[in-house]
């Protein structure tokens, strides 16, 4: 027995070892950095006065909020509608259309905005120049290179974040409340505005925010939109400090990346705490289906608007991505004579991008594979323990996931560069271990949930047979939970793979990543050559899908 709660003691430690060392260590050092002068260690805000003194990172943050604030609205106002027609009416294709608007969540950001960029620039772009003859306009209607551009593209790519968790809560609440309401009389309208969407609020609102943190800390979108519409947000802004190389430069983007890190945790405590607090979502004792809402004769209109949805928001772009890598000349339209191969042999022959796909691959299944063996040892202290230092790494795990990618990889650069007894910088090491901080919640929420539908007493009769701890998790629990561990490594692998933010901060000449390729190709070189990589990484989306539904039987996939 006392062997048995020291395993679970050297369990802890030895995670929460990694997360104070490779997490809290960095993040502390970068807010003693913004709020503590080196010299003399005193406290002060002298950092913040001269930062903010400056109007260009004034106006940063000001767009950052702004852009953060409406696509979190935005995204609210999509992904409610969708959710509740989706998961709780007899809408035509209801599979197909949870498929495809979930399919944005695992594809790149920065590829929305190379989409968007291409349909919406204000001289060349294809809808706009389509939409002005149509209408017969003097001008093009669209600018893509503004603040409500931004918007629309952050909106359009992190709405899927509000989806899935409102799906989900959904799934999850007890229908008896609107079956009562129907009793009553009620109209599908009048139960869905009385009763789910009160219900639903804490879910709505952490939704919310998670879509306002996820826009605010993102770079790939405001790097393509904004910086040719001189719009600035606080990431880019901490990229070109960071680039300026000097000391002064490092304290910048440090107190910049402190500012959009106490913005996260805000955001976060808010999320965790406060709507915890709130969750007055009802969850039956018992398996219960939600009530299949039959939309009658608006049925057909329904499907035909979400269809319509569809095509603008995911069909259009991602086409348009498709057909960019195959086009010779971008002022002309994709035609025969225009048509061609070379960008895609471009894609498999050129050694610089062979080798940054390999790159990729071996950092984010090396983050996947660690990953997925950490929640698994953490899915099983929250579950199968009474640990009262369990909640520690759970917490620091939780935290890790909330702070802006540009924040840990600045943290990591400070810390992990030898100064500190540890030199990780300039290695597919430190890449790893960023993947890893950032995406680790999602295997482990996803491992937890499987294993606490899995009764203890299947292990305990394992365990009073004379099987130790792990023989027991290896030969009972582990395959029962064999389909969300695979789905958890998918879902940390996928964003680790054409992971962007961290990846332009810790890179080195020989660990460039696939997602960087594809950013320096859109900015600096070839358009058409990144719109084959974007291609490229789309359709290892839909294959990863597919082997994730076979491997998984079904139970999991996009």
């Amino acid at each position: 027995m006392r062997k048995f709660f020291n395993l679970k003691f050297i369990l802890i430690f030895l995670i929460v070892s990694f997360l104070i060392i490779f997490n809290v260590f960095p993040m502390s050092y970068l807010i003693f950095r913004s709020f503590f002068d080196s010299n003399n260690f005193s406290f002060s805000f002298d950092a913040f006065k001269r930062i903010y003194n400056y109007s260009l990172n004034w106006n940063a943050l000001t767009n950052t909020l702004i852009t953060a604030f409406f696509s979190m609205v935005f995204g609210l106002i999509i992904a409610f509608p969708l959710a509740w027609l989706i998961g709780r009416t007899n809408l035509y294709f209801k599979k197909f259309f949870r498929t495809l608007f979930v399919m944005t969540y695992m594809v790149p950001p920065y590829v929305g905005a190379m989409a968007w960029l291409r349909l919406l620039n204000p001289k060349v772009g294809t809808l706009n120049l389509f939409l002005a003859k149509i209408f017969n306009l003097s001008e093009n209607p669209f600018n893509i290179y503004s603040l409500s551009g931004l918007i629309w593209v952050l909106t359009t790519f992190y709405y899927p974040y509000a989806f899935i968790t409102i799906s989900r809560a959904m799934e999850k609440m007890d229908p008896s409340f609107e079956e009562a309401s129907r009793i009553s009389g009620a109209s599908p309208l009048k139960t869905l505005l009385n009763i789910t969407l009160p219900i639903m609020l804490p879910s709505i609102v952490a939704a919310g925010l998670l879509v306002f943190i996820s826009a605010a800390s993102c770079y790939g979108i405001p790097s393509i939109i904004g910086a040719p519409g001189h719009i600035d947000t606080v990431t880019t802004r901490i990229i070109d400090y960071v680039y300026v190389g000097s000391a002064e430069g490092l304290t910048d983007a440090t107190t910049l990346a402190v500012s959009l890190m106490i913005i996260a945790n805000l955001v976060l405590y808010f999320s965790n705490f406060v709507c915890a607090k709130k969750n007055y979502i009802t969850v039956s004792g018992k398996s219960v289906r939600p009530n299949i809402i039959d939309l009658g004769k608006w049925r057909i209109f329904f499907t035909v608007l979400v269809f319509i949805f569809a095509l603008i928001v995911i069909v259009i772009p991602f086409a348009s991505v498709i057909m960019t890598s195959f086009t010779k000349n971008l002022g002309k339209p994709l035609t025969a004579s225009n048509f061609t191969w070379r960008y895609w042999n471009i894609l498999f022959t050129r050694k610089g991008i062979l080798e940054t796909a390999v790159n990729s691959l071996i950092s984010a299944s090396v983050a996947a594979t660690a990953g997925v063996i950490i929640s698994c040892v953490m899915a099983w202290l929250l579950t199968r323990t009474n640990n009262k230092f369990k909640s520690v790494p759970d917490f620091l795990i939780t935290l890790g996931s909330g702070t802006p990618s540009i924040v840990i990889a600045l943290g990591l650069i400070m810390t992990m560069s030898g100064k500190f007894g540890i030199n990780i910088y300039n290695t597919l090491f430190i890449m790893i271990v960023a993947y890893i901080i950032k995406y680790l919640l999602m295997g482990m929420r996803t491992i937890t949930s499987a294993m606490n539908q899995i009764h203890f007493s299947l292990e305990e009769a394992s365990l009073i047979s004379g099987a130790g701890w792990f023989q027991s998790f290896k030969n009972i629990t582990l395959p029962l939970i064999a389909p969300s561990v695979v789905a958890g490594w998918f879902l940390i692998f996928m964003p680790s793979f054409y992971e962007l933010t961290m990846s332009t901060l810790l890179y080195s000449t020989d660990t460039k990543t696939i997602g960087y390729e594809l950013f320096t190709y859109q900015t600096y070189h070839s358009q058409q050559t990144a719109s084959a990589i974007a291609t490229g990484i789309l359709l290892l989306v839909i294959i990863i899908n597919w082997i994730l539904n076979k491997l998984t039987k079904g139970e999991f996939s996009i």
